[in-house]
């Protein structure tokens, strides 16, 4: 009986094309084989985010009136509702730190390299879809430091040059943030942004089993042995998902995600207002930019100077690999070592200061 059931899924499903393609996939083993697994945690921590937000979404209300309300409810009526709050802030934070790692992983081992131009493409879209989640979604409690926050991130989006005061109004819904606001970040957070990112993973994940796990320029293919990815790396990398829930929920659980007062619009802005971690060097950077800079003003300056960076840094492909499909290694690597330090040296100024 049994096997007649997988026989008529076989036939259906093509389970047995899937086996195939289970037993023939390899991953290589060499001294940067440990970087692999963040893709694999990146990927692991999104699907926490949706488990958790799904439970999330059963209690919450995404109105001025009862969001905060809804939210407190949560945290302290629904049974373990605190913890699951807890987990689903600490993934979000955890899944923006860990995919900044894959990606400088990938720039440091020069995976970017043809023919996966476009698997780096879509890994450098699917971060900015998780800055957009963490966006969104740091309204939605409707508490004070949350508020403001979106006040100042929605102005420095207003900002942008010919296209920035549109932008503002579309993502606030009108003038100011306000009940219109909420309600559009959280079609964002729960329907638009993870439409876009399902397509975006899918095609993510096609490319990575189609152009297999990239070696290294400086480490010889015949150097290289390598093992199934199923059952030998898989259960590696189970392992490794399981230390990050024991990491994530030893967080939830000793360091509860606080939801402060609720959000008063007519009140002043908490004293040294920021904006989370992961905006934070580019928000110390524009108040390190004088307001005027020649016969620019210095805010759109910086904006303008964010833009072309990232622009470029998507681009990597085409300047990081010469003509003849060799990686120039040392422009990459220093570009990148600038890069990280950067982020964290500013990140860390705009905390502490």
């Amino acid at each position: 009986m049994a096997t007649n059931a997988i026989q008529w899924l076989d036939n259906r499903l093509g389970l047995s094309e899937i086996k195939k393609l289970a037993d023939h996939k390899t991953v290589p083993v060499h001294s940067a084989t440990r970087w692999y697994y963040f893709g694999g945690i990146t990927l692991f921590l999104i699907g926490i985010q949706i488990v958790t937000g799904t439970l999330l979404l059963f209690y919450y209300r995404p109105t001025v009136a009862e969001g905060f309300d809804s939210v407190r409810f949560i945290m302290t009526r629904v049974e373990f509702g605190w913890l699951i709050r807890s987990i689903h802030s600490w993934s979000a934070n955890l899944l923006i730190f860990v995919a900044f790692i894959h990606m400088f992983s990938v720039v440091f081992t020069h995976a970017y390299r043809p023919p996966r131009e476009l698997t780096w493409a879509s890994g450098i879209v699917l971060l900015g879809l998780m800055l957009g989640f963490g966006f969104s979604g740091y309204l939605l409690p409707w508490n004070q430091i949350s508020y403001f926050a979106t006040k100042v991130g929605t102005d420095v989006a207003g900002s942008v040059p010919l296209v920035g005061e549109a932008m503002a109004r579309v993502l606030r819904g009108g003038d100011d943030v306000g009940a219109a606001t909420l309600t559009r970040f959280f079609a964002l957070h729960v329907m638009v942004l993870p439409m876009i990112t399902a397509a975006l993973v899918g095609m993510h994940v096609l490319l990575v089993q189609k152009n297999g796990m990239s070696t290294p320029p400086w480490i010889a293919a015949d150097r290289v042995r390598h093992i199934k990815f199923f059952p030998n790396f898989f259960l590696r990398e189970l392992m490794v998902w399981y230390g990050a829930l024991a990491a994530l929920g030893a967080l939830a659980a000793l360091f509860p995600w606080e939801l402060g007062i609720k959000a008063d619009p007519f009140a002043s802005a908490p004293k040294g207002i920021r904006p989370e971690w992961y905006f934070l060097a580019q928000f110390y950077t524009l108040k390190l930019i004088p307001s005027r800079v020649w016969i620019f003003e210095g805010e759109l300056l910086g904006i303008a100077g964010f833009g072309i960076g990232a622009l470029a840094w998507a681009l990597l492909p085409a300047w990081g690999v010469k003509r003849s499909g060799e990686v120039r290694q040392r422009l990459v690597t220093g570009a990148a070592i600038f890069v990280a330090a950067y982020l964290a040296v500013f990140t860390a100024l705009g905390y502490f200061k």
